[in-house]
């Protein structure tokens, strides 16, 4: 098994010709579970070398463009960086909409704003394909071990299409709407977690200073009507001041600015949101743009060890 990936068993289905565009954190393992799940697997990556590097990897094959790594692909996924990327290599020069065959569907799994996803939406049924905006959760650790939730939206029949193809790397698939409804439910999730995490930061801090055994306290809690996922997985990381890995600050800024802007569009009312975000920045200004999002918690005063 690939160094890469977690082992896990796949679904039998048919093996098809698929793309990936992007080998970032997510699409590298999301990629090679592809690979791993017996796809015939093409991928494009904007740095060659990473390409070259995952092909060895999953005995997989590059393409020098988005529209060479789509040619005569079933389905193409593309995981980039933000809306201006996702336009580059759908529909730039040699974007990949220009290489698929009639029909083709791109399942997009960029967190990405909801207006860009009916825009693609658009562009892609003008020329006779199909997309799937597709937003995940679950952070590179869910990449590697295949159990990614995936939120999608777009036409249903699309959707049923993409579902066992996507079951390689993901625990759960859900059709939440139409385009554009995938980025939204993607928003609302990374509300919950904000709020979550600055909830946890606060709990923590004060905790610590009170002199409690904060070690202690989670195990007890994390029985109780506080437990989350945030708290069941780093919790005892942000005890411990250790920030060195999983889903970065600067990943969460570029996904709350998509909220907030969301928000100024529909008028919905998001003032916790635009706080935490902002308490993000003071995390950014000190370095920790790289950080695990559950560094918010730097922020705030509290002593280095229990009293």
């Amino acid at each position: 098994m690939s160094a890469s990936i977690a082992p896990r068993s796949y679904e039998n289905i048919s093996p098809l010709k698929v793309a990936f565009i992007g080998l970032g954190a997510m699409g590298y393992p999301m990629a090679g579970h592809l690979a791993k799940a017996g796809h015939q697997v093409c991928v494009y990556n904007r740095s060659p070398e990473k390409a070259s590097r995952w092909a060895a990897e999953f005995d997989g094959v590059t393409a020098p463009t988005p529209a060479q790594a789509a040619a005569g692909a079933d389905v193409v996924f593309c995981c980039v960086g933000n809306d201006n990327d996702l336009r580059s290599v759908l529909t730039g020069k040699d974007g990949a909409f220009s290489g698929m065959k009639p029909g083709a569907l791109c399942v997009d799994h960029t967190t990405a704003s909801a207006d860009v996803a009916r825009e693609l939406y658009d562009a892609a049924r003008n020329v006779g394909l199909h997309f799937l905006d597709a937003p995940v959760s679950g952070g590179q650790n869910g990449a590697v071990q295949g159990i990614l939730t995936v939120m999608c939206g777009g036409d249903v029949t699309d959707f049923a299409r993409a579902k066992p193809i996507m079951q390689a790397y993901a625990q759960a698939t859900t059709h939440m709407g139409a385009s554009g409804a995938g980025q939204l439910c993607k928003m609302v999730n990374q509300i919950c977690v904000a709020g979550v995490l600055q909830g946890l930061s606060e709990a923590i801090a004060f905790g610590k200073t009170a002199g409690l055994d904060m070690e202690k306290v989670l195990s007890v809690i994390s029985k109780g009507a506080a437990q989350s996922w945030q708290m069941e997985n780093r919790g005892r990381t942000m005890v411990s001041n250790q920030f060195d890995f999983g889903f970065a600050v600067d990943w969460m800024r570029k996904d709350l600015g998509l909220v907030l802007d969301e928000a100024r569009r529909n008028g919905a009312s998001v003032p916790g949101t635009a706080l935490i975000d902002q308490f993000y920045a003071e995390v950014q200004k000190t370095g920790g743009g790289r950080w695990d999002t559950s560094s918010l918690i730097t922020r705030l005063p509290q002593p280095k060890q229990p009293l």
